[in-house]
């Protein structure tokens, strides 16, 4: 497992990949300097709508992830590397389990960073809104983390789909379609900082705290088995 992890984050941390989702991490927080420097500052519910679901939660966090998650298994395969770990006398969830970490411990940083800096320029410090906003941020991280490590493994237009589903099913209609937002990642990032910090961000049809870590922690393990299922009856030449 070790191995498999140092392997990843060798392949997966280039410079210029950085570069860009360091540039996306800081967007969230210049907007949000901007907008709460303006003499009409939005309200905790506008900010939230704009900034932390639409932009941070829906926008910033599942690109970031996207651009790690996609190639971590789409290299191996290119470069024919992948059936070398597949034919090894290793359990596959040794090899998903250490790609999927690979994918969190890279991206996750930038968007933890992004999300406390912008809840404690917005909040003003207060511990507990932090912490709401930046363990929502990185419970999104790896609930996207997980699904896009299983779209690379059965997709070779990883990049492709994966932008498709945020622009159209995060972005689109989980914002106008209620339904839909059982099935969002998104949705439950911020339900889950509902859940935290009642207080601050009270209001919004949102599910409690205990049944949104109970979904999230069956996404989370419930991506990691298909991929696990997937490497299984997985064909590498």
């Amino acid at each position: 497992m070790r191995a498999v992890y140092q392997l990843t984050l060798r392949q997966l941390a280039g410079r210029w990949r950085l570069l860009i989702m360091a540039v996306l991490a800081l967007m969230p927080v210049v907007i949000a300097t901007l907008m709460l420097g303006d003499a009409h500052a939005p309200s905790v519910k506008e900010f939230e709508t704009a900034i932390l679901s639409a932009m941070l939660a829906g926008s910033i966090a599942p690109l970031v992830v996207l651009a790690i998650a996609a190639p971590a298994f789409a290299n191996e395969i290119e470069d024919r590397t992948l059936a070398n770990l597949t034919l090894s006398p290793i359990p596959r969830w040794q090899i998903a389990l250490p790609k999927l970490l690979a994918t969190i411990t890279i991206a996750g940083p930038f968007i933890l960073a992004s999300a406390l800096a912008t809840s404690w320029i917005a909040f003003l410090g207060d511990p507990r809104a932090v912490l709401a906003v930046t363990t929502s941020a990185v419970v999104g991280v790896a609930l996207y983390a997980s699904a896009f490590v299983w779209l690379g493994l059965v997709s070779t237009q990883a990049i492709g789909i994966g932008l498709l589903y945020i622009v159209l099913w995060e972005g689109l209609f989980s914002g106008f379609v209620s339904g839909v937002r059982l099935l969002s990642i998104r949705h439950h990032a911020i339900a889950l900082m509902h859940g935290l910090d009642a207080r601050r961000f009270a209001g919004g049809d949102h599910l409690g705290l205990a049944p949104t870590l109970v979904i999230a922690t069956l996404v989370f393990g419930g991506f990691l088995f298909l991929s696990v299922r997937r490497l299984r009856q997985l064909d590498v030449p």
